[in-house]
């Protein structure tokens, strides 16, 4: 067998370390597991992430392609890359004629590039690196709280925990390795699980909290209400290492009517709120994110660790963060902020990063840009032309997934990734890219680790890294900024940390020569042998990063959800993961075909979807909602709420359902909650969306 090579998966944010063994003769990997000598996993591995590195589902793309005449066709890369960087390129006086989408499927490396080539080479305000679509009301409310991103808590924490509560949120699903921390510990520690769904986290819960779609802020706030009316409010902590507490008080509705309103019993709300007398560490995951109160959300669950002294070893705010390496493009590509969180609109960064890129200062764009939904509004607007996508798949991604589709089909579109998707089937110019198992580079996970990414197989024929395409694009369109080919990740990497010293996410302490003997290491890294432990915490206390030095409480108030239900539509859709299945690439990754499943409970069965017969082994019906139509499969679930219709995120059609109103702080999509109804499957609205086999 041949060497091990020590890597990252990139499946999910966990960041465990893989070994991998290649073939013996051709391309591939024959052996993957676990790294024992990993600091983050320590060998543990879950099996969706061995599958799925060892052999990948998917039509691989293994040649450029071209639009001609309608019809993607093989070309040569020098054909396609001339062709992709000419139809950027044309804009480049008025470079917010360019859109570029970046993933956090990419290394930092390629991140930080996607985000150089977009803000310095094209100048570009409609860029993002697809973090939006899941951590940005996260990141907000980090920054309300504590003036800069990423969790105070780590991993450590977790077996300090005496109470684990995990709010809108399914582990087992979406990180099977955490929750594995979580339930070796339980023993001596409870967990409670605050979801509508009889989720498989649920499951082990020791309370389960189910409150009303869309009202968590409502219960968020009637737990703290209950924990100001019974003195369980730490005043020590809150007098001395916080500020606006007092104005929060003042907004706080009353207990019993928040209560009310979340659709719990008042014993429920102080079971909640007696959690908090202990170490309680809270996560949080898209059921909190992805809702048009989203940020807010994330700040009354941050406000409850901060009032009650949850703050330390073993609490905290811990946001679940979705995609793999979504806090590195967060620290490294330049949407939201400039590399290791320098302030977007600060002169004094912008003078350092145009500096660093050898760019005019007054090329970068002013502001940060609109989330994905605002840059494909401008797409449908016009006010785009052409748009480059690399290793993400919006055309199912984004919410209303058809009118983002037809924003998309008439726009020029670039896109670069390793498998065929719904996307790259409406490309003008196709570029294929190595996959992760292919890839050398570093990740990020949730807890701010970084560690090495590396090849175990070599990149097939007509195949390019992430760097190496989007290095040449730039050299076209920027020589003065990309003028070292080829691109090596470790000069890329260095010219990033180099970026962030004496950052809130310093990582200049982080080099290749590091990570060779330490493995993993965790910012701020401002130097060479430090690492970060738990976060703003210091040998005097306490020190955020605010002007002030001290947290801030957030004043958010629970309104009604962003689509009613109503006559017309009376049930709500919610959209989660299913735990075998990869982000939106159930077609494109694993060949389903057919429609996907609706879970619903059995007594919304009966009242609404009354053409379904018990006898049919293929039970069918159509969810309609005010923007498209789905043929779907039905399951009788009673862990599903009544009058609740669960989707899962992965199938390419659901997104034709969701609602594009996004959280107005964060333009982060509210996918977990639209109105929606059960029809015959002849019964549709626009276009009715089933099995796809293109």
């Amino acid at each position: 067998m041949s060497e091990p090579v020590p890597t990252t998966c990139m499946r999910c944010a966990v960041g465990c370390g893989h070994v991998h063994h290649r073939v013996d003769r051709g391309y591939g990997l024959a052996s993957v597991r676990g790294d024992p000598a990993h600091p983050v996993n320590r060998g543990l591995a879950c099996q969706r992430g061995i599958r799925e590195t060892a052999e990948p589902d998917g039509e691989w793309l293994t040649r450029p392609l071209v639009r001609k005449d309608g019809e993607l066709v093989p070309t040569s890369w020098d054909t396609a890359l001339g062709i992709a960087a000419a139809a950027l390129g044309t804009h480049l006086e008025s470079p917010d004629r360019v859109a570029v989408l970046g993933s956090g499927q990419q290394t930092n490396e390629a991140a930080y590039l996607l985000g150089k080539l977009a803000r310095g080479a094209i100048g570009t305000r409609n860029y993002d690196a697809n973090t939006t679509l899941c951590m940005a009301s996260a990141v907000t409310a980090y920054y309300d709280a504590f003036g800069s991103d990423g969790p105070p808590p780590t991993y450590a924490d977790i077996d300090e925990a005496d109470v684990h509560l995990i709010w809108g949120a399914n582990p087992v699903a979406a990180h099977p390795v955490l929750f594995r921390w979580i339930r070796q510990q339980s023993e001596d520690s409870r967990l409670i699980v605050v979801d509508p769904v009889e989720s498989e986290t649920a499951d082990h819960a020791d309370l389960h909290v189910r409150p009303e779609p869309g009202t968590d802020l409502a219960l968020a706030r009637a737990v703290l209400a209950r924990l100001v009316e019974t003195d369980g409010i730490d005043r020590g902590f809150v007098g001395r290492h916080t500020e606006g507490f007092d104005a929060l008080r003042s907004t706080l509705p009353d207990a019993h009517e928040a209560t009310a309103a979340a659709g719990v019993s008042l014993e429920t709300v102080d079971a909640l709120a007696e959690a908090f007398s202990e170490r309680t560490l809270v996560y949080w995951g898209m059921g909190v994110n992805q809702n048009t109160q989203g940020t807010a959300t994330a700040g009354a669950l941050i406000d409850l660790c901060l009032a009650t002294g949850n703050m330390g070893e073993g609490t905290g705010p811990f946001s679940l963060t979705g995609q793999a390496n979504s806090m590195g493009t967060r620290v490294c590509s330049s949407k939201g902020t400039w590399p290791g969180h320098r302030e977007f609109e600060d002169p004094g960064h912008r003078r350092t990063v145009a500096g660093a890129w050898n760019v005019p200062e007054e090329r970068l764009p002013a502001d940060a840009g609109p989330g994905p939904v605002g840059i494909a509004e401008a797409m449908a607007a016009g006010d785009v032309e052409a748009c480059y996508a690399v290793a993400t798949n919006p055309v199912v991604g984004l919410p209303d997934a058809s009118t983002a589709r037809t924003a998309f089909e008439e726009t020029f579109l670039v896109v670069q990734d390793a498998f065929h998707t719904e996307t790259t089937a409406l490309a003008d110019v196709v570029l294929p890219a190595a996959t992760w198992g292919e890839s050398a580079g570093t990740a990020m996970n949730m807890e701010r680790t970084v560690s090495r990414v590396r090849p175990a197989t070599d990149t097939p024929s007509g195949v390019r890294s992430d760097l190496d395409v989007i290095g040449a694009i730039g050299r076209q369109l920027a020589p003065e900024a990309f003028d070292r080919p080829p691109l090596e990740p470790a000069d890329v990497f260095d010219e990033f940390r180099a970026l962030t010293a004496g950052t809130p996410a310093d990582c200049s302490g982080i080099s290749y020569e590091r990570l060779e003997t330490d493995l993993a290491v965790r910012w701020p890294a401002p130097d060479e042998t430090s690492a970060s432990g738990y976060r703003y915490r210091t040998r005097d206390g306490w020190s955020f990063e605010t002007p002030s030095g001290c947290a801030r409480f957030s004043t958010g108030v629970h309104h009604e959800v962003a689509e009613p239900i109503d006559e017309e539509f009376p049930l709500t859709l919610t959209t989660a993961r299913r735990p075998d299945a990869y982000n939106t690439g159930v077609r494109t990754r694993t060949g389903e075909t057919g429609p996907p499943t609706a879970r619903i409970h059995p007594s919304t069965v009966a009242e609404y979807g009354m053409r379904i017969p018990e006898e049919d082994a293929d039970r069918r019906t159509t969810v309609r909602s005010r923007r498209g139509s789905l043929t779907v499969r039905v399951e009788s679930d009673e862990r599903i709420p009544e009058g609740m219709v669960w989707l899962p995120i992965h199938h390419p059609a659901v997104n034709d359902l969701t609602l594009p109103e996004t959280d107005p702080r964060s333009d982060e999509p509210n996918y977990k909650q639209c109105a929606v109804r059960l029809a015959a499957p002849s019964e549709s609205i626009g276009r009715t969306v089933t099995a796809r086999s293109d």
